[in-house]
């Protein structure tokens, strides 16, 4: 309780002898000028709310309810799923889908060694124990150029990656010299998850991963679930950066692909398996021992 005399009260005092000095400028009653305020002040909390909304929403067009709730929470707003979702239906900032036409980059019908799936049920509790690989296709203006990747499959970070106009085993090769480059894995620590294609099975990819310690593991037979998280990635690629862009050529594909992939999705994009941090955030928490859980299935 404020002590009589005390500049607290005086404050107080101040303010409602100004709000009277107000109420009888404009010709209303103290009440009525509270009424009115109580009224307003919601409606203009409600319009710099949705103001922020649309702008992230239209900054991340690909961004569901969760996302966006995430990046306004941060920003200090306060508000649930449910005001939300009722906000973005009102405002038909419903986040975009588009369903991706996938198209055949793996050739399995070959004469190499098809090794065991030795990622299938691994449980991981930190980077370099498990990376997934695959290689999609990208549609330029007149022809096509087709993309290699390697994630970690804990952090979903992209660590290495190649594009180029040619399906041959240089183009995985090169996103794998890129991905050890880059993270210099411990020798017999790691395992190499991919598909069965002849870019993965072929004698030079197999050398590579033997050479810097790397166990190879490849997906079982017309099994979508072995390797999902570089499909998903894939798919996340297609949606927020691809379709809808007509890059000029090869050059102008790999210069906006490699913003997307270091700018945008390592730094950027927000996971809900990682509990809504992007893949360089997430590592960089695992980095200093604050990890929120231990350990996540592969």
């Amino acid at each position: 309780m404020t002590a009589p005399g005390s500049q607290g009260e005086q404050a107080s005092f101040d303010q409602v002898h100004r709000i009277d000095r107000l109420c009888r400028l404009i010709g209303v009653s103290r009440a009525g000028y509270y009424r009115a305020w109580a009224q307003s002040e919601p409606r203009r909390e409600e319009t710099v709310l949705r103001d922020r909304l649309q702008s992230l929403a239209l900054d991340h067009r690909r961004y569901g309810y969760r996302r966006l709730g995430v990046l306004l929470r941060r920003e200090g707003f306060v508000v649930n799923h449910k005001r939300l979702l009722r906000m973005m239906h009102d405002d038909n900032l419903l986040c975009l889908k588009v369903k991706p036409f996938v198209p055949v980059t793996t050739d399995s019908n070959h004469g190499w060694r098809i090794v065991p799936n030795l990622a299938r049920d691994l449980i991981l509790t930190g980077i370099d124990q498990l990376w997934v690989a695959d290689i999609t296709y990208i549609h330029l203006a007149e022809e096509f150029v087709y993309l290699a990747v390697i994630l970690d499959a804990f952090s979903r970070r992209v660590i290495g990656w190649a594009l180029e106009d040619h399906l041959r085993a240089s183009l995985a090769l090169a996103a794998l010299d890129h991905a050890i480059a880059q993270r210099r894995p411990g020798r017999d620590q790691l395992i190499h998850h991919s598909d069965r294609g002849v870019q993965y099975a072929c004698t030079d990819y197999a050398t590579r991963l033997a050479d810097a310690g790397i166990r190879p593991s490849m997906s079982r037979v017309a099994n979508p679930y072995d390797n999902a998280k570089a499909e998903r990635f894939m798919r996340t690629l297609k949606e927020d950066e691809v379709d809808g862009r007509s890059y000029r050529d090869a050059a102008a594909a790999r210069e906006s692909i490699g913003l997307f992939i270091e700018q945008v999705y390592n730094r950027q994009r927000l996971h809900s398996a990682l509990n809504y941090a992007s893949p360089d955030e997430f590592e960089d928490i695992l980095s200093k021992r604050v990890m929120p859980h231990a350990a996540v299935h592969a």
